[in-house]
């Protein structure tokens, strides 16, 4: 493909060279580059691609896309253009002849709920008989492959090149997490969402390296309602008319408030031999109720969103309640069915603010104890493990604290900061540092009615130490423990 061709829709100055030079492939990872590469700088939070030139010129990079003047050889085209970022986005989508606009693109944005909605809007749109392929916190997944995630939304040229593999898979949809870092950094730029959801905004990622207000925060959410057709959004969020300030599409709202396109009504809780959920009616542009194996009022925010979507492509009701029921998400709110008695769950609630909503949430269905096990991060501020260790004090009758990724720390120097937290409150606790053997007290010591969460893990299945990544599956030590125990003890603690 000539240099032109690639650069189409991106405004550009040539400093030197030839713009109707072939190349053979876009790199913007100088370790990627290959012999007649276009390198296009990056320039990162961190490092900046420009320090790398030298390396992907000697790799034969033949083009390079430039956001300041260099000096190079005379044999290399130099392309200077305002930021690198947005030209990659646009190059990307050139190079992969446009994947994009072969399917139904849907992206999902807000602080929380955005994995879960979008395994429920795959579910929906499968069980409705199109092919659907998935980009998001923890996985991608193309047809039977499902590929492991380093970021919420990729960079450009990932997300393209996935678009790309999707379309030749035979995809219909790709359903989307879109992060404000995404937006922010211009990840998705080009891309013409048909839907873009919008689930919720609370004061997270803001700091140094995200974002530098609560403000920035909401209008880096909001450029995905300049890039889509239609945007549904959750109007009980009192923060919905900022994140749509400038929007160019058009807006239906979904909620528990009647003006609502799509609301909610006569919510219940459901709790059957462990198995916590809720049932609720379907009221406005649809009708229909619908039952969820998910625990919580964010539950029906999640199921409602997905069929907000869901409901403009033609899917019946059927496919809509049998999806619903039978949803799961790896990590999060998943149900471990170990006994009739009590109720084990994962979750990846890993800050105070999601550990809060998690267990504030499980209390509405009145175990006869809430049980909290978490651990907190290494190389992070101690405030949050503070925090965490208050909220858990707080809401549960018993917390058991352990290890979670004590990257280059000392676990327990990490167990006790979230001590000095808890002891701020009357809840009773114990340390384990052992995951596994934490995971294994409270089993054990389980008693009838209980609720048991593992909290901080989620979908990961490893242990980070001094950089190396264990295995470590909460999944995998639960089934171990069975066998080992060859059954359950029922104790009290």
């Amino acid at each position: 493909m000539k240099i032109i061709e690639l650069l189409e829709k991106v405004t550009y100055q040539c400093l030197q060279g030839n713009i109707e030079t072939e190349v053979e492939q876009l790199v913007f990872d100088s370790r990627q580059v290959v012999p007649n590469s276009i390198y296009v700088c990056i320039p990162g939070t961190i490092v900046d691609g420009h320090k790398f030139i030298p390396q992907a010129i000697e790799a034969g990079a033949k083009v390079i896309v430039v956001t300041k003047e260099v000096k190079v050889s005379n044999d290399i085209t130099v392309i200077l253009v305002e930021d690198a970022r947005v030209a990659l986005a646009y190059m990307s989508a050139v190079f992969f002849h446009y994947p994009a606009n072969k399917m139904k693109i849907i992206g999902i944005t807000g602080t929380k709920g955005k994995t879960t909605t979008a395994y429920m809007m795959k579910s929906i749109l499968e069980n409705a008989g199109y092919r659907v392929g998935l980009i998001g916190t923890i996985e991608t997944i193309i047809g039977k492959e499902h590929y492991p995630s380093k970021n919420t939304t990729p960079e450009s040229y990932v997300i393209q090149e996935t678009f790309s593999k999707m379309v030749e898979e035979g995809c219909d949809f790709c359903v989307m997490e879109v992060s404000s870092q995404g937006l922010m950094m211009h990840r998705t730029d080009g891309i013409d969402f048909e839907i873009g959801i919008f689930m919720n905004l609370e004061s997270d990622h803001i700091g140094p390296l995200e974002h530098s207000s609560f403000e920035d925060y909401a209008s880096a959410k909001g450029r995905l309602f300049k890039q889509c057709k239609l945007g549904i959004v959750n109007q009980d969020d009192e923060h919905w008319k900022m994140v749509l300030e400038g929007h160019t599409c058009r807006v239906e709202t979904f909620g528990f408030d009647s003006s609502s396109n799509l609301y909610a009504h006569d919510v219940q809780l459901i709790n059957n031999s462990g198995v916590l959920g809720v049932k609720y009616q379907v009221s406005g542009d649809l009708e229909l109720e619908l039952e969820v194996d998910l625990p919580g009022k964010f539950s029906v925010y999640n199921s409602l969103a997905a069929v907000a979507v869901c409901h403009h492509f033609e899917v019946g009701k059927e496919d809509i309640k049998r999806a619903l029921k039978g949803a799961k998400v790896k990590g999060r709110i998943e149900l471990v069915k170990i006994s009739d008695q009590f109720t084990v769950m994962i979750d990846y609630a890993h800050n105070a603010m999601s550990l809060e909503s998690l267990l504030s949430t499980l209390k509405e269905y009145g175990p006869s104890r809430l049980v909290s096990l978490f651990g907190c991060g290494g190389n992070r501020s101690p405030l949050r493990r503070y925090e965490m260790g208050e909220v858990s004090g707080r809401l549960a009758e018993f917390t058991i604290i352990t290890s979670d990724n004590p990257r280059d720390e000392n676990p327990m120097k990490i167990m006790e900061d979230i001590v000095v937290g808890i002891e701020k409150t009357k809840g009773e606790y114990i340390l384990i540092e052992d995951r596994k053997e934490a995971i294994r007290y409270a089993i054990l010591n389980a008693r009838c009615g209980d609720i048991i969460v593992l909290a901080g893990k989620g979908h990961e299945d490893y242990q980070e130490i001094h950089g190396i990544h264990y295995p470590m599956d909460e999944r995998v030590l639960i089934a171990q423990i069975l066998d080992e125990e060859g059954g359950l003890c029922m104790q009290k603690l």
